[in-house]
Parts: structure tokens; C-alpha cells; sequence
């Protein structure tokens, strides 16, 4: 062979290394979640560096130099890691021994005060701590709550720290990161530990200036849930120099630990899931979640994707978690939040509203209902000039210049543009309509910084349409905008009309899956809390330190404070209890009124009744949680046994490897017997027997006798065993419930019905389980 040969083949090997390198180089990387076989360092012995150590060498022998960049390691709640490579180089994991699944990640978003008052927490939940011997303000105390979210504003005074002469010490790794906008001695013993994930962001999100490294809120969202948990008590409501009151979370005097994960431009599961995995090794008592996957997972089994599967590890730690159901209501099967282990919260509208008027001063004298919180008749009686004609004074028309903007589209034209519009030419004020082609708005009581109001309702625009043309002369039609700041408390509780709504899905399919969801309802709708002032997704909102705004993510934190009061006074209860006494002891009912609770439609100031697919087990009552009486118990081995593995799709080896938890070899049957505080059965053939067992956690034994309400429709028959029956103080008692189809079906109502079960006790212990059962025909 001679030389000029030679060097062609070592040229043609040369060219071919290189083409392989330049063709992993040009595949697009991604973030994958890649979920290991085996306990993580919460459940071991050993230390958490093995663990470290062992996913460094996985990918130092299965991936290809240079072609991938390792995130982080989970190896607190879950072993895993994640890792930002190709799709290639991702498959070759998949064959990796010990390695469960990979995962592509799917990127997280948000999901976005008068409720102490609305709860009588005060007088009644508060006042139960003081009797313990603590005063009202440590209503919390010694609680840590986990907040995942945009981070927090340290210089609010909702998160100012108070010494009082209760002290609890609390068990819990606090470290703060210090950075931009967050010095040292931001964690000053109310905020007790702050830290930023960013690795993740960094990969699939467009890295600007902007963006503050540090657990400093750029947005407002992670302050305002933060403080409707655990914010100071008593903090005064200032907004343009009008005081609206004071705020308070629910639990005041429990300390705040931040996670921020959720940057101006996104977030990344990836960093969700190290914020949980740091959390739950930190030691937080209650985790607060407002944000969250907004899908599904394409791929893999909704209750086994790498984000259930780390809350359900977290559930195993002993960590109290609390889930935003989603903002995709009120159509079916929206909700966001899926597995049992957590708690999926819908939000609902409280008493309070804000609202101003316009006034229509000729003709006979209407008043149109509309949004946007100004000082009274700051605007004045103004003119709507159209005309002009002989005589016409122009500086007449200057006693007052109001424009009549009429919104298009908001999808094209933000409310923030529209303001600086018409102060730009100069607009005294102005009115925001509707476009009937697009109907109804869903329109926010906002702060305007010039006098304005939004008419969110078609009817009430074309009156004011139809008074415009009537008046408009060269006088002008003229009106005046009301009051808009002072609230009225007259409204009746409803479902808000962007809850998420069930059944719950066993996959993008749509399947329902036996479980209810959301779990409870709570107020998340119009709440006034802290904010930070940079205000980066709301540029309305820039420079106030407190706003009302309406979301899943406000009613989330309720959950969590409401939770941290119950482990303040129920130290030993487990995560599932404090959720079965949140959900046993719900009501359907308005506190107020008693009216039962409606649901918002998709059509403004539309109702329909509710079910337990828009309000779970019903609205929380935070002094009955403190004292349900029986509570249904659930380990984390139930979660495996009696649900994973009873899934459809359910793959025992792919379940056994990632709980560490056996399935039966005999498993058959239903996911029914999972012990929660409600009933589901998607499809009832002929009959079923249902289990619960019930734990007696009062201090005396008590007799209680149950009642059916059965399921709507009239094709479902009920019987309970044993109908009534004593149970002794930490003892259980096993209660079944048969369900048979009986063949008098009202074909009208389709799909589900929905009873409930109702056991109560001779004196003032009344527990609910919500039934909803789809009988085949």
C-alpha cells in the first residue's frame, strides 16, 4: 500500500469522526429528567455524595464527551438528575442499568385581605391557639412553609420580622443566597432560608440582563403567595395613598422558606423539581406549589411522571403538599394537578367585591356596572364630544375630555398600552368596552393611574352604544365614573370561572381516572396581597407594593397556611390526615348565606350548580379541620399498592423499580380502595364494594351513624356496612360501601352522578365523603 493511499484512508476516518461530531453537534439539546432505580439519601443511610458520585459516572460512561452538560443531581426526595443533551444521546440512557425513565422536560408557569376575616380565623382558629396557651399573632408558630415560585420581596413589610415571647425552635437547614437585590440579612427570621435554581432556565430560556440571579421576586406572584400563607398579621393596605385595610396570611408567625425557580421568561422543570428535592431536605413542613406543568406528559403515565413520582417522595418525607389545580376552567378534565398524594386546590370568589359605575347623567339617569379602582368621581361629569358646529365652544369641550376607547381585541391590545394611549393625547379618562364579537371580558378591579373604568358586560355596552348615539349632539353625551375603591360584601360564593375543572385524567386520552380532583376549593379570586415592585409581568402594577389579582396560585397558599395552623396543633398528624381533615370537614354550602355553592360558565355572571368536579370535597373550614374527628389515614406503600398499581397502563417491574414497593402478583381489581376522603368510580358495570378505614383523633369514643345521599341520576343504589358503629380514641374501624347499578338510569343526565356520604356523631362531628360514580349503561 503506498503513502498517497494511506493518507486518503486516514483522511476518510478523520472526515468520518468529524461528521459524527458535527452531527451531535447540530441536534438541537434539550433537558431531560432521567429518574434512577433505588432510594434517595431521604430514605437511606447513607450519605447523599454516593448518590452525586454514581450519576457523574452513569453519564461519564453512557454519553459522549462533550455532548451533554449534567443540571443537577436529585438525591434528597428522588434519585435522578438532569441533564441537558440530544435526543440521541437521551436514548442511550433509556438503556442505561438503573435507569427507570427518561423524561423530556415540559417547563413549568404560574398558575395566576379580607379571607382571615372570611374564615373567622381570628375569632375562632386563632383564638383556639391563644387558649393553648399562645397569643394570636403566633398563629404558626415554629411551622416552616416551602414556597416554589418567583422568589420573595425581603424589604415587605408583610415578611418584617417580629420577636415575641414565644419562641419554637425549628429543625431546619435554613441557607440564604445572597445576590442582586438580595443582600445579606434578607433572611431575617421570618424569611428563614432563600435560594434560586436557574441551571434549567438557562438552557431553554433566552438569558437577558434583566434577569436578577437571586431569590429576589421580579414579579410580584412568589411575594403574593407567600404572604396570603404565612404574612405578617396586621400589615396596613396602602395603594396610591388609600388605605384599604390590613393584610394577614393565614398562619402569621410561620416562618417562610423560598425556592425560586420561575424567572420573567419561564421556568424549567428541571429546577421545579431540585427546588422540591433541596425543600424536602431542608426540612419544610408544608410545601406551596402555584405553579406547575401546564399538560399533561406526552409519553409517560400521568402518575408516573418524574414531577408526580418527586411529590409523592415528598408526601413519603412527611411534607404537607399543596397544588394550584390550574387556570383552564371551566371546561372538563382542565385540572392540572393529578395524583392522590397531593392536594389539588380550585379557587372560588369570596363576599368581596370591587366595582365602580359609570353614570349615565341624561337621559334616565343609568348606572353601568364595570371594573377599575379609582377615588370618587376624581373624572367628574364629563362630555363625550362627537361634533363639531357653529358656535361650538372649544373651550367648553375642555372641561372635560373623555375618550371612549372601544377594545378590539385584548389578544392584540394591552390594557397598559391603552392607558399610556390616552394619557399621551392627553385624555382626562377614559372607557374600556367589550367588543360584542368577542363577548364578555373577564375584567380585574386594576389600579389606574389616570381616571378609568372597563365595561366588561355586552348588554351593558350596548346600552351605553345606543345612549352615545342618542346624546351625542354637540353638547356631548356626558357620564361620570363612580367610586371604585370601596368594597361591598354582598356577592355569593362561587367557583371562579378559570378553576380548572375535573374528572381527572388518566392520560391526554381524556380517560377519567378514579380519583377526585380538585381535592377542595378555596378563595383565590380578587386577593389583595404583597407584591414586589418591579412588577415584571404586570407593568399595571410597577411600584405598588400590595395588588389584587385572581388565580389558583391565590388559592393554593390559603391551603398552605390553613395546613400549617393544623400541624402547629396536630404535630404527629401525617400529610394525609391534615388533607382528610381539610376535606372531610368542607362544605358545599356558603358559610354566609347557606345557600349552595354555584360555579361560574363561560359566560359572565353565569351559574350552574356545582359538583365535586368544580369544588372537590367542598369549601375549606379551617376551624372544623382542627377538629374532624375521624380522619382516613393513608401510607406511602398505600399509594403504590392500592392505586399505582391497579393503573391501566400500570407496569408492576417500571413501579417496583421506582417506589421500591412490590405490586401483588395477584393484583386485579380497582384503584377504588386508596383510602381518601372521597368516592370516585369512573365506569360501575354491575356492583362494587368500596373500602374506607376511619381513625377516631378525638380524645373520647364516639357512635356515628351514616347517611346516603345518592348519586344524581337514579342509577346508582348505595348500602353502607355497618351502618352505624362506635369507634374508640387512635382506634379504626373499617367501613364498606356497596354501589350497584339498577337499571333506572335517568338517560337525560349523562356521565357521572354525585352523592356524598355523611356520617355524623351524636353531637357536633360530621363527616362528608363526596361520591361520583358514572354507572355503564
Amino acid at each position: 500500500m503506498d503513502r498517497r493511499r494511506i493518507l486518503v484512508i486516514h483522511l476518510y476516518i478523520l472526515l468520518s469522526a468529524l461528521a459524527m461530531d458535527s452531527s451531535i453537534g447540530s441536534q438541537r439539546r434539550a433537558t431531560y429528567l432521567v429518574l434512577m432505580e433505588g432510594d434517595s439519601a431521604a430514605f437511606l443511610t447513607s450519605e447523599s455524595t454516593a448518590l452525586i458520585e454514581s450519576h457523574d459516572r452513569i453519564l461519564e460512561e453512557s454519553l459522549q464527551v462533550g455532548s451533554y452538560d449534567k443540571l443537577y443531581s436529585f438525591h434528597h426526595v428522588i434519585n435522578g438528575f438532569a441533564v441537558h443533551t440530544t435526543a440521541s444521546q437521551a436514548t442511550r440512557l433509556e438503556s442505561v442499568e438503573g435507569v427507570v425513565m427518561v423524561e423530556k422536560d415540559r417547563g413549568v408557569k404560574l398558575m395566576t385581605t379580607y379571607t382571615p376575616q372570611f374564615f373567622h380565623l381570628p375569632e375562632k382558629v386563632w383564638k383556639q391557639n391563644e387558649n393553648a396557651g399562645f397569643e394570636i399573632e403566633n398563629a404558626g408558630e415554629g411551622i416552616v412553609i416551602g414556597f416554589i415560585d418567583t422568589g420573595i420581596n425581603p424589604t415587605h413589610p408583610s415578611f418584617a420580622y417580629y420577636p415575641t415571647d414565644v419562641q419554637t425552635p425549628i429543625r431546619f437547614n435554613a441557607t440564604c443566597e445572597d445576590g442582586p437585590m438580595f443582600p445579606v440579612g434578607s433572611c431575617n427570621g421570618k424569611i428563614v432560608s432563600a435560594r434560586h435554581f436557574w441551571t434549567g432556565a438557562t438552557k431553554i430560556l433566552p438569558v437577558k440582563s434583566s434577569m436578577v440571579l437571586s431569590p429576589f421576586d421580579q414579579s410580584g406572584h412568589g411575594s403574593h403567595v407567600a404572604s396570603i400563607a404565612a404574612g405578617n398579621n396586621g400589615v396596613p393596605v396602602i395603594v396610591d395613598g388609600f388605605n384599604y385595610g390590613s393584610a394577614s396570611g393565614m398562619a402569621p408567625r410561620a416562618r417562610i422558606a423560598v425556592y425560586k425557580a420561575i424567572y420573567p421568561e419561564g421556568g424549567s422543570l428541571a429546577d421545579v423539581i431540585s427546588s422540591i428535592d433541596q425543600a424536602v431536605e431542608d426540612g419544610v413542613d408544608v410545601l406551596s406549589l402555584s405553579i406547575g406543568p401546564d399538560d399533561a406528559p406526552e409519553d409517560t403515565p400521568i402518575f408516573m411522571n418524574i414531577f408526580e413520582i418527586s411529590l409523592l417522595f415528598a408526601r413519603r418525607a412527611g411534607v404537607f403538599v399543596a397544588q394550584a389545580a390550574g387556570n383552564k376552567g371551566p371546561g372538563r378534565s382542565t385540572v392540572v394537578t393529578y395524583s392522590p398524594w397531593s392536594l389539588g386546590v380550585a379557587s372560588s370568589s369570596t363576599h368581596r367585591t370591587y366595582t365602580t359605575s359609570l353614570r349615565l347623567l341624561l337621559g334616565d339617569g343609568s348606572y353601568l356596572t364595570g371594573s377599575g379602582r379609582l377615588g370618587f368621581n376624581r373624572l367628574g361629569d364629563c362630555r363625550m364630544p362627537t361634533c363639531r358646529s357653529n358656535g361650538a365652544d372649544d373651550g367648553q369641550r375642555e372641561y372635560c375630555r373623555l375618550q371612549l376607547l372601544n377594545w378590539i381585541s385584548h389578544r392584540k391590545s394591552t390594557i397598559l398600552t391603552l392607558v399610556n394611549t390616552a394619557k399621551a393625547l392627553g385624555f382626562m379618562g377614559f372607557v374600556l368596552v367589550s367588543n360584542p364579537r368577542f363577548g364578555d371580558l373577564a375584567a380585574e378591579p386594576l389600579p389606574f393611574d389616570i381616571p378609568g373604568i372597563i365595561i366588561p358586560n355586552v348588554a351593558d355596552v350596548k346600552i351605553l352604544m345606543d345612549y352615545y348615539e342618542k346624546q351625542s349632539n354637540c353638547n356631548g353625551a356626558v357620564a361620570s365614573i363612580l367610586e371604585g375603591r370601596v368594597a361591598s360584601f354582598d356577592d355569593q360564593v362561587a367557583v371562579s370561572r378559570f378553576s380548572s375543572r375535573g374528572p381527572d385524567i388518566l392520560s391526554r386520552k381524556l380517560n377519567p381516572a378514579d380519583v377526585l380532583k380538585p381535592d377542595i376549593l378555596a378563595p383565590g379570586h380578587d386577593i389583595c396581597a404583597a407584591w414586589s415592585p418591579m412588577s415584571i409581568h404586570e407593568p399595571l402594577f410597577k411600584g405598588h407594593n400590595f395588588m389584587l389579582t385572581s388565580g389558583t396560585s391565590m388559592a393554593a397558599p390559603h391551603v398552605s397556611g390553613i395546613a400549617a395552623l393544623i400541624k402547629q396543633m396536630r404535630p404527629t398528624w401525617t400529610p394525609s390526615m391534615i388533607a382528610s381533615s381539610m376535606s372531610t370537614t368542607a362544605s358545599n354550602y356558603d358559610y354566609k348565606n347557606g345557600r349552595p355553592i354555584m360555579s361560574q360558565g363561560f359566560h359572565l355572571n353565569t351559574f350552574y350548580p356545582s359538583t365535586p368536579f368544580d369544588y372537590g370535597s367542598g369549601l375549606i373550614n379551617p376551624s372544623k379541620s382542627l377538629d374532624p374527628g375521624l380522619v382516613l389515614p393513608v401510607r406511602f406503600e398505600d399509594y403504590v399498592v392500592s392505586f399505582l398499581c391497579y393503573q391501566p397502563e400500570a407496569d408492576p417491574l417500571r413501579i417496583h423499580r421506582t417506589t421500591g414497593v412490590p405490586c401483588s402478583k395477584n393484583t386485579v381489581g380497582k384503584s377504588t380502595d386508596l383510602n381518601l376522603p372521597s368516592i370516585t368510580v369512573c365506569y360501575l358495570n354491575e356492583s362494587l364494594t368500596v373500602r374506607r378505614v376511619l381513625m377516631n383523633v378525638a380524645d373520647v369514643p364516639e357512635t356515628y351513624v351514616t347517611t346516603v345521599v345518592p348519586p344524581t341520576g337514579g342509577g346508582v343504589d348505595v348500602d353502607i356496612k355497618p351502618s352505624s358503629f362506635t369507634i374508640y380514641p387512635q382506634r379504626c374501624h373499617v367501613l364498606q360501601i356497596i354501589l350497584r347499578r339498577n337499571g333506572n338510569r335517568n338517560e337525560t343526565i349523562k356521565g357521572f352522578g354525585f352523592g356524598e356520604i355523611i356520617l355524623t356523631r351524636s353531637l357536633d362531628h360530621i363527616v362528608r365523603l363526596p361520591l361520583s360514580v358514572m354507572a355503564l349503561n
